[in-house]
């Protein structure tokens, strides 16, 4: 089975939709971008099954009052069904009733599979490449998206 630039580029789109649901807080397309036995592997937890990880994600996400996860470059290896990628990213966060915030530069490595026609995740493991450890000043306004976006 030949590879093709559609798969690269499903790939590419599926790490934005999950970036894109992080920012709006957006549950459902969040989950729809895992496969139903994924791994979701964190510095502080790893998580099995789609039900679980969508768990802990509604969880750590109702903690926060902002949250911007920008997705920098990746790199995409297809090999029919299956494919690896690893991106780069960084996370401004801010908590609920803390208004100094977070700042992390991070990387994950993935594995997709495509099912019915579908790349998703099979598995993310985030890495923490700089943390500034609450040291951000994320104090300014909160300016929330827009109703249509």
């Amino acid at each position: 089975m030949g590879n093709t630039v559609e798969d690269e580029l499903a790939i590419r789109e599926l790490v934005s939709l999950y970036a894109d649901a992080v920012n709006r807080v957006d549950e459902e397309q969040w989950a729809d971008t895992w496969t139903e036995n994924a791994e979701w592997s964190l510095p502080m937890a790893t998580v099995e099954g789609k039900t679980q990880i969508v768990g802990l994600w509604v969880q750590a996400m109702s903690s926060f009052e902002f949250v911007a996860q920008l997705v920098y470059q990746g790199v995409v290896e297809i090999d029919g069904n299956k494919a690896t990628g690893r991106w780069y990213l960084c996370e401004h966060l801010r908590s609920k009733g803390d208004p100094t915030g977070r700042f992390n530069i991070g990387t994950y490595n993935d594995s997709y599979l495509k099912k019915d026609g579908r790349w998703r995740f099979s598995s993310r493991q985030y890495h923490v490449l700089y943390n500034d450890e609450g040291k951000g000043d994320m104090s300014g306004t909160v300016i929330p998206l827009p109703a249509d976006h």
